[in-house]
């Protein structure tokens, strides 16, 4: 930006100075509020319990085999005109649509009933999931590069507390205080309704990414991100000075002619779009490293969703919650926290990941299996939760490796397609396998068959990455022994 001002690049650096904090403040300060209010859902945790109450008048293989895949169907058929319209409509507007979501969610979660209805619903669950993407992208739109990694802590923080607090408040008003399902309902869809007015005084992007980029050689420039849901960090690119912000729209000639000439010029072309994210899709996925990585991104994402989707489902049938106290919120919260010291920690391991990470994602993704297989064969409640917690938490921890090693080999601006690519893949996986394992249309196993062929999943995922890396290991050292014998030839 400063380059296209002549010769102001020093007025442009002070003005940046003095007028940063106003820009990324409130918009960050107001979009962690949405992401807290957003995720302060207490009754989640109990969902299964809630569906099953006699009130419902739902079975067992109604919700297991019938209502829960409709959440990977939307999901999965929502993502990617999401993706285009999250873009197009410069973030804010998706936002809105997101709490809307949410909001008739959990106003159909309170009063709809029989199985259409509630089918109905996990609909607009599935919009809601798919528009995350607003909420996770839009700070990028409104803020300077160089506050990327600050920013998205505060908005990641934001949503792992909201997530942490409606937990654990679940929890105790359910265990202590002995309130109804219902009203722990009725305190997500207000918590939820106060985040979407939140989101009104969200400041309207200007840019955004595909569809309304500043320039070519802006684009071009590379950018190194992690992605933001998952812990993200930046690293700047030198030839980018400033990110687009929602105030640098009213610096504009008075007499407007140079905004309608640039307006000419930046006519959206549906079909140019594609066909760059056709060729950056290629570009991206022409490292070997990075397509490694992806592969595993998206296989484990699959297993991951398989299993949080469903593992209310196997607590529920060893331990009946009629019958006795259930602690999901309990261990929900405490997933999410010793998850989020696991990504901390991560952060600071030093390591050839180039070299050893295909053979660090085999073995942990053996643990992970392990840890499914454990939870499915042992019937004892809190076993259960043990290994759930021990599966999060190395989820969170790879994901986040995997997230850091994706980005560290972009080629050029397109995170964000890479990102998409990768979960919309996941997700295409994982409706192929609700399809043929839990849908009612096709095999319609029960639980605890389910869970033996998730851990199966995770160790076949863990065989291939096993082979694969001993293959890599096996390369390099082949190739160090190739330079070191043509030192001595040369001397």
């Amino acid at each position: 930006m400063a380059d296209s001002h002549g010769g102001r690049p020093a007025r442009r650096s002070v003005r940046a100075a003095g007028g940063g904090a106003c820009c990324w403040a409130l918009p960050t300060a107001l979009l962690c509020a949405y992401g807290f209010f957003c995720s302060v859902r207490p009754s989640e945790p109990f969902l299964t319990r809630y569906l099953l109450e006699p009130h419902k008048n739902l079975s067992e293989t109604q919700v297991f085999n019938e209502i829960y895949p409709v959440w990977t169907y939307s999901y999965l058929a929502l993502l990617f005109p999401v993706f285009l319209a999250t873009d197009y409509l410069r973030y804010k507007p998706v936002v809105l649509l997101q709490g809307l979501s949410l909001i008739v969610t959990w106003f159909m979660l309170l009063y709809a009933q029989g199985l259409r209805a509630i089918q109905f619903l996990e609909f607009f669950y599935g919009m809601g999931t798919a528009t995350d993407i607003a909420y996770y992208s839009y700070i990028y739109s409104v803020v300077d590069i160089n506050l990327y990694q600050k920013v998205t802590s505060y908005c990641r923080s934001a949503t792992l507390m909201g997530y942490t607090v409606g937990s654990v408040s679940g929890q105790v008003l359910v265990s202590v205080a002995g309130w109804s399902l219902f009203s722990l309902n009725v305190i997500s869809l207000t918590s939820i309704s106060i985040a979407f007015g939140t989101a009104w005084f969200l400041p309207m992007p200007q840019k955004s990414l595909f569809f309304h980029h500043l320039s070519s050689q802006r684009l071009s420039c590379e950018m190194k991100v992690m992605d933001c849901k998952n812990g993200a960090t930046v690293q700047d690119h030198p030839d980018v000075q400033r990110a687009p912000c929602w105030e640098d729209e009213t610096k504009v000639p008075l007499n407007g002619e140079g905004h309608s000439a640039e307006k000419q010029k930046q006519k959206v072309d549906i079909v140019k779009v594609l066909k760059d994210l056709w060729q950056d899709f290629l570009q991206c996925y022409s490292s070997r490293t990075m397509l490694c990585w992806s592969v595993w991104w998206a296989l484990s994402t699959c297993g991951y969703f398989q299993v949080i989707n469903y593992a209310q489902g196997l607590w529920e049938m060893v331990l009946p919650s009629h019958g006795a106290d259930i602690y999901n919120g309990a261990v929900e919260a405490a997933s999410t926290l010793l998850g989020a010291i696991a990504v901390v920690v991560v952060g600071h391991i030093k390591t050839s990941w180039a070299m050893w990470g295909e053979v660090a994602l085999a073995l942990f993704s053996f643990l992970i299996a392990a840890a499914v297989y454990v939870m499915d064969t042992v019937r004892n409640i809190w076993v259960c939760y043990g290994s759930y917690v021990i599966f999060r938490i190395i989820y969170m921890m790879l994901i986040t490796i995997a997230t850091f090693q994706i980005a560290t080999n972009l080629s050029v601006e397109r995170y964000a397609l890479v990102f998409g690519v990768n979960t919309f893949i996941a997700l295409a996986l994982q409706t192929l396998l609700t399809v043929i394992v839990v849908d009612a249309s096709g095999l319609g196993l029960d639980i605890f068959t389910q869970f033996m062929i998730y851990a199966s999943y995770f160790a076949a995922i863990s065989l291939v990455f096993l082979v694969s890396g001993i293959c890599s290991i096996v390369r390099a050292y082949g190739r160090q022994e190739q330079v070191q014998n043509r030192s001595p030839e040369s001397q």
